[in-house]
């Protein structure tokens, strides 16, 4: 493995990153407008920050992901410039990184699944107030 390969899929977890954490301070407006109202809102906003806590491990995910990335494409570097280390060494790292990735994308796909459902239960809500 070449040592630039896992320094390739940074910018894209880093786009993952960025769009992540809009949906993040999105959410947190919202749970804080929330809480400013203070009526009937208590099931939503439970609902919301479990929504934030997702949003969160997914961002700790997608940074674990970009370390371990950065970490395998420095250490095959430095073995192909030294040949200190074992080579099996950054291909674990980037194993680490493209699983670390993949569970931050699942819990991204539980999060938009559960987000179309609060959207429509306050929806309904509204339209039962009316």
């Amino acid at each position: 493995m070449d040592w630039y390969v896992p320094i390739t899929i940074v910018p894209g977890i880093g786009l993952l990153l960025l769009s992540t954490s809009n949906l993040l301070i999105a959410l947190s407006t919202e749970i804080k407008e929330l809480i400013g109202k203070q009526s009937d809102v208590q099931t939503i906003l439970s609902r919301k920050l479990r929504q934030l806590k997702l949003l969160n491990n997914a961002m700790v995910f997608l940074y674990v992901a970009v370390a371990s990335f950065v970490l395998s494409g420095l250490i095959a570097g430095l073995y192909e410039s030294t040949h200190i280390m074992g080579a099996e060494i950054p291909i674990y790292f980037t194993v680490a990184g493209i699983l670390s990735a993949l569970l931050a994308l699942c819990i991204l796909i539980v999060y938009s699944f559960r987000a179309v459902k609060i959207r429509q239960d306050q929806f309904d809500a509204q339209i039962s107030k009316d």
